[in-house]
């Protein structure tokens, strides 16, 4: 018999694999200041694109005077308990009331979190008589929620609506022998390769199949469509969608979520959905903040344009330089490149340490063997200035690693401990 934490001494797994000398650097960075596209990052400004922070919302002035009187008001304790004990607010059924009507639903509940409520949505809603059919790249929070699910389910090939109808098929043949129901789940807006969840043509499958739709719209909510209602409402087709998930971290500027749709069910979902009946209510903090953001977001669509012309000044600056951003029909901005590791982490390193500028990137295990993905996040927050100089580094790194600079062994250690030596010898 083994002791339990044995193998964690000698195994990180695959994303801690390189820890040891990645930590506070490549993982875990800490970024200092104003939040915002300039922030400290090891002594240094840097311009930062990795704050899903879309219409500025963060640092605004607005925002912030709201905050702070909200803290000042409420402190960070009330209310105590949780919403169906004694955790429950007029502010808090007013903002559901405002999240309800802006997305165009019966009713909405708010959520704690969103990766905690999303996935105790999903396990409320189904049961083991029921199937599940899901995108293949939906987000590590439904793909947990799938988890829970004691039933059948079936994953289909991302955005491959034919893939979707064989998977559809599938389980109605299951639920005709279980005797459930079917759930279907996607995303608005797929937060890696920022395009569109084909939301549009799934429901159009509702006309050969009985089942229900969820959409994961956290990068979707007060981005996309006209209003910044979300990505169904900029395909035409809320009315088609049964339920509305999204978090208020991406646009808003703040902690939480919600999840709008039919009132019987969100009635349900209050009386079933765990993660919210035994844990502490939203602070009122939170609530009294979102509901001013939520007024900023119906009244303030300058936000929303400042943040696509951001999108488009830099999403078309890297096309014209031969750069590949995919199939991206949303404000994330994905750069594919190809090289290893040692390639990736020389680049970033490049980029950050040389031309000032933090932004995210993706290699093995999360992508295949091979690939970079940077990972960009424009927001309103952002200059033209900004996206000057981003193009000019980008440009210029590329052809770094298209003429075999950035070839090494192995990573360096720029963990804190190799960082703090370097800088005390």
């Amino acid at each position: 018999m083994n002791d339990l934490f044995e193998k964690m001494k000698k195994d990180a797994g695959p994303i801690g694999a390189h820890l040891k000398r990645a930590h506070g650097y490549f993982a875990f960075p800490k970024l200092e200041g104003e939040l915002g596209n300039r922030m400290i990052f090891r002594g240094k400004e840097k311009i930062v694109w990795s704050l899903n922070n879309y219409l500025g919302m963060v640092n605004h002035p607005l925002a912030r005077k709201i905050d702070a009187v909200a803290a000042e008001r409420w402190g960070m304790g009330n209310p105590m308990g949780s919403r169906m004990m004694s955790g429950n607010t007029f502010l808090h059924e007013e903002l559901e009331k405002v999240l309800s009507d802006f997305v165009s639903r019966e009713d909405a509940m708010l959520l704690n979190f969103g990766y905690q409520g999303v996935m105790s949505c999903i396990d409320a809603l189904v049961n083991r008589h029921d199937i599940i059919v899901y995108d293949g790249e939906a987000h590590a929070c439904l793909v947990d929620g799938v988890r829970l699910h004691i039933g059948y389910s079936y994953k289909f090939k991302h955005n491959d609506i034919e893939d979707c109808e064989k998977q559809l098929q599938r389980a109605t043949v299951m639920a005709q022998k279980t005797g459930g129901g079917i759930l279907l789940i996607t995303e608005g807006v797929f937060g890696m390769s920022g395009t569109q969840g084909k939301v549009k043509e799934i429901v159009a499958l509702k006309q050969k199949y009985n089942f229900r739709i969820l959409i994961d719209d956290a990068h979707g909510f007060g981005s996309m469509g006209p209003t910044g209602a979300g990505a169904d409402e900029a395909q035409g087709c809320q009315d088609k969608v049964d339920l509305y998930f999204s978090t208020f971290v991406k646009s808003m500027g703040s902690i939480g979520a919600f999840i709008a749709g039919p009132k019987e069910v969100i009635e349900f979902l209050r009386y079933n959905v765990r993660s919210q009946i035994y844990a502490k209510s939203l602070p009122l903090v939170v609530v009294d903040g979102m509901l001013t953001r939520m007024q900023m977001l119906k009244t303030m669509p300058e936000l929303r344009e400042k943040l696509w012309h951001i999108v488009n000044r830099l999403q078309t600056g890297l096309k014209e330089k031969g750069f590949d951003i995919g199939a991206t029909n949303s404000p994330v901005t994905p750069v594919y490149m190809k090289g290893g590791l040692p390639e990736a982490t020389n680049m970033v390193m490049d980029i950050r340490e040389n031309y000032n500028i933090f932004c995210s990137v993706v290699v093995y295990p999360v992508i295949p063997k091979g690939e970079i993905i940077f990972r960009i996040i424009p927001t309103a927050a952002h200059t033209d200035e900004d996206v000057d100089i981003t193009l000019k580094a980008f440009e210029e790194t590329k052809k770094k690693l298209d003429a075999g600079e950035y070839k090494a062994e192995d990573i360096p250690d720029m963990s804190d401990s190799g960082y703090y030596q370097k800088t005390v010898a």
